[in-house]
């Protein structure tokens, strides 16, 4: 009987090093396939809108996602924060500082940076270090054509309103799911309630009828509205104090010591 040769430790190490370099290239080149869609249906809109003699102007999402107007009054989630209601804030609200985090729930570089250094941008709010406020966005939708982000945001309005908490569990608990670019996942309600589940007392039948009846799309719409006029032309930035914080390096993101060391250097 033969014997299976023992792998090494430094073999191992080496094997190790090499997966997590593929899953680098892999999610790099995930995000650089939908850089290049949303450039290319962007292109298209243009093209498309000159040929029938229409003027406009190219801005983020470009309204509803999916292009159909959402109907219904607009309902502004307890605990909403901001001007018109557009900011969801996490932390204490004394914080000396503030982080400003702008995000799409359908963009990959987002899910990359909540999944690997997103609990340490939580841990520093829950220290005091600074509040964080959330500024979400929908144009993913448009490039990618659905309304999985708009959806997205709406059930987020709803997990919103039963707690900042509740939301900011909700917000991660759709990073760490979140579907392939390639398939608008986010647009199935039914989905989105069945992750809801992973975040306990968050499914109460007010929770469950809003997301169903999708009673803060319009918020949502608002939302991104509030995204567009920011300037921020790409998800995710991170601002501290107003100043840009680069969160990626190399196609990766960095890593949670690299992030609290930026944080100390801007607020001392």
């Amino acid at each position: 009987m033969s014997k299976n040769p023992q792998t090494s430790p430094k073999t191992a190490r080496k094997a190790a090093a090499t997966e997590r370099m593929r899953e680098q290239r892999e999610r790099a080149e995930r995000a650089a396939r939908i850089r290049r869609r949303t450039v290319v249906g962007a292109a298209s809109a243009v093209v498309l809108a000159l040929a029938a003699g229409v003027a406009f102007a190219v801005g983020g999402s470009g309204g509803s996602g999916d292009g159909q107007a959402v109907g219904g009054p607009l309902v502004v989630p307890a605990n909403a924060s901001g001007p018109d209601g557009t900011v969801i804030t996490y932390g204490k609200a004394d914080a000396a500082h503030t982080l400003e985090v702008y995000e799409d729930f359908r963009c990959p570089y987002c899910e990359q940076l909540e999944t690997t250094t997103g609990p340490t941008i939580q841990q520093l709010a829950d220290a005091g270090t600074y509040k964080i406020e959330y500024h979400l966005a929908t144009f993913l939708d448009q490039g990618l054509g659905g309304k999985g982000s708009r959806t997205a945001l709406a059930a987020a309005g709803a997990a919103l309103n039963e707690g900042v908490d509740k939301f900011k569990q909700f917000h991660d608990v759709l990073y760490a799911n979140q579907p392939d670019e390639r398939n608008d996942g986010f647009a199935d309600v039914n989905r989105l309630l069945d992750l809801a589940g992973q975040v306990p007392g968050l499914k109460t039948d007010g929770f469950v009828k809003a997301v169903q009846d999708g009673t803060y799309l319009p918020w949502a719409n608002q939302v991104n509205k509030a995204f567009d006029k920011s300037g921020v032309t790409g998800t995710p930035t991170v601002r501290l104090n107003g100043q840009k914080l680069d969160v990626f390096a190399g196609g990766a993101p960095v890593s949670p010591e690299r992030f609290t060391t930026m944080v100390k250097q801007v607020t001392g």
